[in-house]
């Protein structure tokens, strides 16, 4: 009976040690990161679209750390580099899969998400996109979302800009092949508005950065077609010398160029041959918008630049998933809710939804490039 009286302790100690390990396991699990993966080209040359997309998607997630997170939870991002090669995105992909996140933002270029979106339909991981544009992945049922506008939109608007202009009637275009979902997509949208309009495409020229033609070889063959103007469809790095060799060719030529190549590593390459050049914007950088005007003052705090289009729509993106983790029910995926709360705030404006993950922006305008600055004119 003694023995007995000694071992009900015993148990008792045990059950209480069980039971606390429980309680700091059950404390570990709650306070463990949420992940979440960003992939964008971050390097060569297009990295100036994946930097800005990654210091906006570390800032957004450093605002809600310091705020506590979502329901005490710390997120962690984890960050990979595309380098603008489908095979490299394809295995980042996977790796981000592989480490049991909740989502991905990104990546930044339509090529890039014809590459992995097939990857996140597999696994079932929700794809959210700041800038990937190209009609080729609208109307679908996946798990790809997208914060910005389809190139239609602003091909169109530009497309119409020049006719009316009375000063562009036919026009050549030079369209970069490493990108080249988007840059057929954009094209294609231009050329239609363009030519209904009465316009004329004398010629449209594909390129692959780093083969064998050179600029100067590629504005050589765009002025021999004696278009009115010259369309560039490409990113900022490639804009901007490509302007330059034009310039030494024909310094009088009108030069407009896809939202793309819009960025403010074109005016910091480009210099003095890209003044008149006109761009279609796809948001606006004069934005009053206490929001947007809040989020441009820490970022230009944080990293001494400008955030540009890439950093507005990450931040934006970044803040969907943000949203859908607080809102999420038990029985719900990140889709479901996604599409359940379908309207969002922006830095600069409302956007929403369709069932298939596409949104469409409000604004779009036309900027004239002037004395190194954006500045709209339409």
């Amino acid at each position: 009976m003694e023995d007995i009286r000694r071992v009900k302790p015993l148990y008792r100690s045990w059950a209480l040690l069980i039971m606390l390990a429980i309680t700091v396991l059950a404390g570990c699990q709650a306070e463990s990161p949420i992940k979440v993966g960003f992939i964008a080209g971050t390097s060569g040359r297009v990295a100036d679209l994946g930097i800005s997309g990654r210091d906006a998607a570390q800032l957004a997630i450093e605002q809600c750390n310091q705020e506590g997170g979502i329901a005490g939870r710390k997120i962690q991002l984890i960050i990979k580099d595309d380098e603008q090669s489908p095979a490299l995105a394809r295995n980042k992909m996977q790796e981000l899969v592989a480490a049991g996140l909740v989502a991905v933002i990104g990546p930044m270029t339509s090529d890039m998400g014809i590459a992995i979106s097939p990857i996140a339909d597999a696994s079932e991981t929700l794809l959210i996109s700041p800038t990937v544009t190209t009609h080729l992945l609208s109307g679908k049922d996946d798990y790809l979302f997208r914060v910005t506008s389809t190139t239609r939109d602003y091909a169109a608007k530009s497309a119409r800009y020049q006719i009316a202009s009375g000063n562009v009637r036919s026009i050549a275009a030079a369209y970069d092949l490493g990108n080249k979902s988007f840059c057929e997509s954009w094209l294609n949208s231009f050329v239609e508005t363009f030519t209904a309009g009465g316009g004329e495409v004398r010629e449209t020229l594909g390129y692959r950065a780093g083969a064998d033609q050179s600029f100067l070889e590629i504005a050589q063959k765009l002025l021999t077609a004696r278009p009115d103007g010259i369309l560039m469809i490409a990113n900022s790095m490639d804009s901007a010398l490509l302007c330059q060799q034009i310039r030494k060719l024909d310094s009088d030529i009108a030069i407009t160029l896809a939202d793309w190549g819009a960025t403010e590593r074109l005016l910091e390459l480009g210099g003095r041959a890209v003044e008149d050049v006109t761009v279609v914007q796809t948001f606006d950088r004069n934005s009053k918008a206490p929001d947007y005007q809040a989020f441009r003052k820490i970022y230009m705090d944080h990293f001494q630049r400008e955030p540009g289009f890439p950093g507005v729509y990450t931040y934006d993106a970044v803040q969907v998933l943000l949203t859908a983790l607080r809102m999420q029910k038990t029985d719900e995926t990140l889709k479901q809710t996604i599409l359940s709360i379908r309207r969002f705030k922006g830095l600069q404006s409302e956007f929403s939804f369709d069932d298939f993950g596409d949104v469409k922006r409000p604004h779009a305008s036309i900027s004239v490039i002037r004395n190194g600055r954006f500045v709209v004119v339409e």
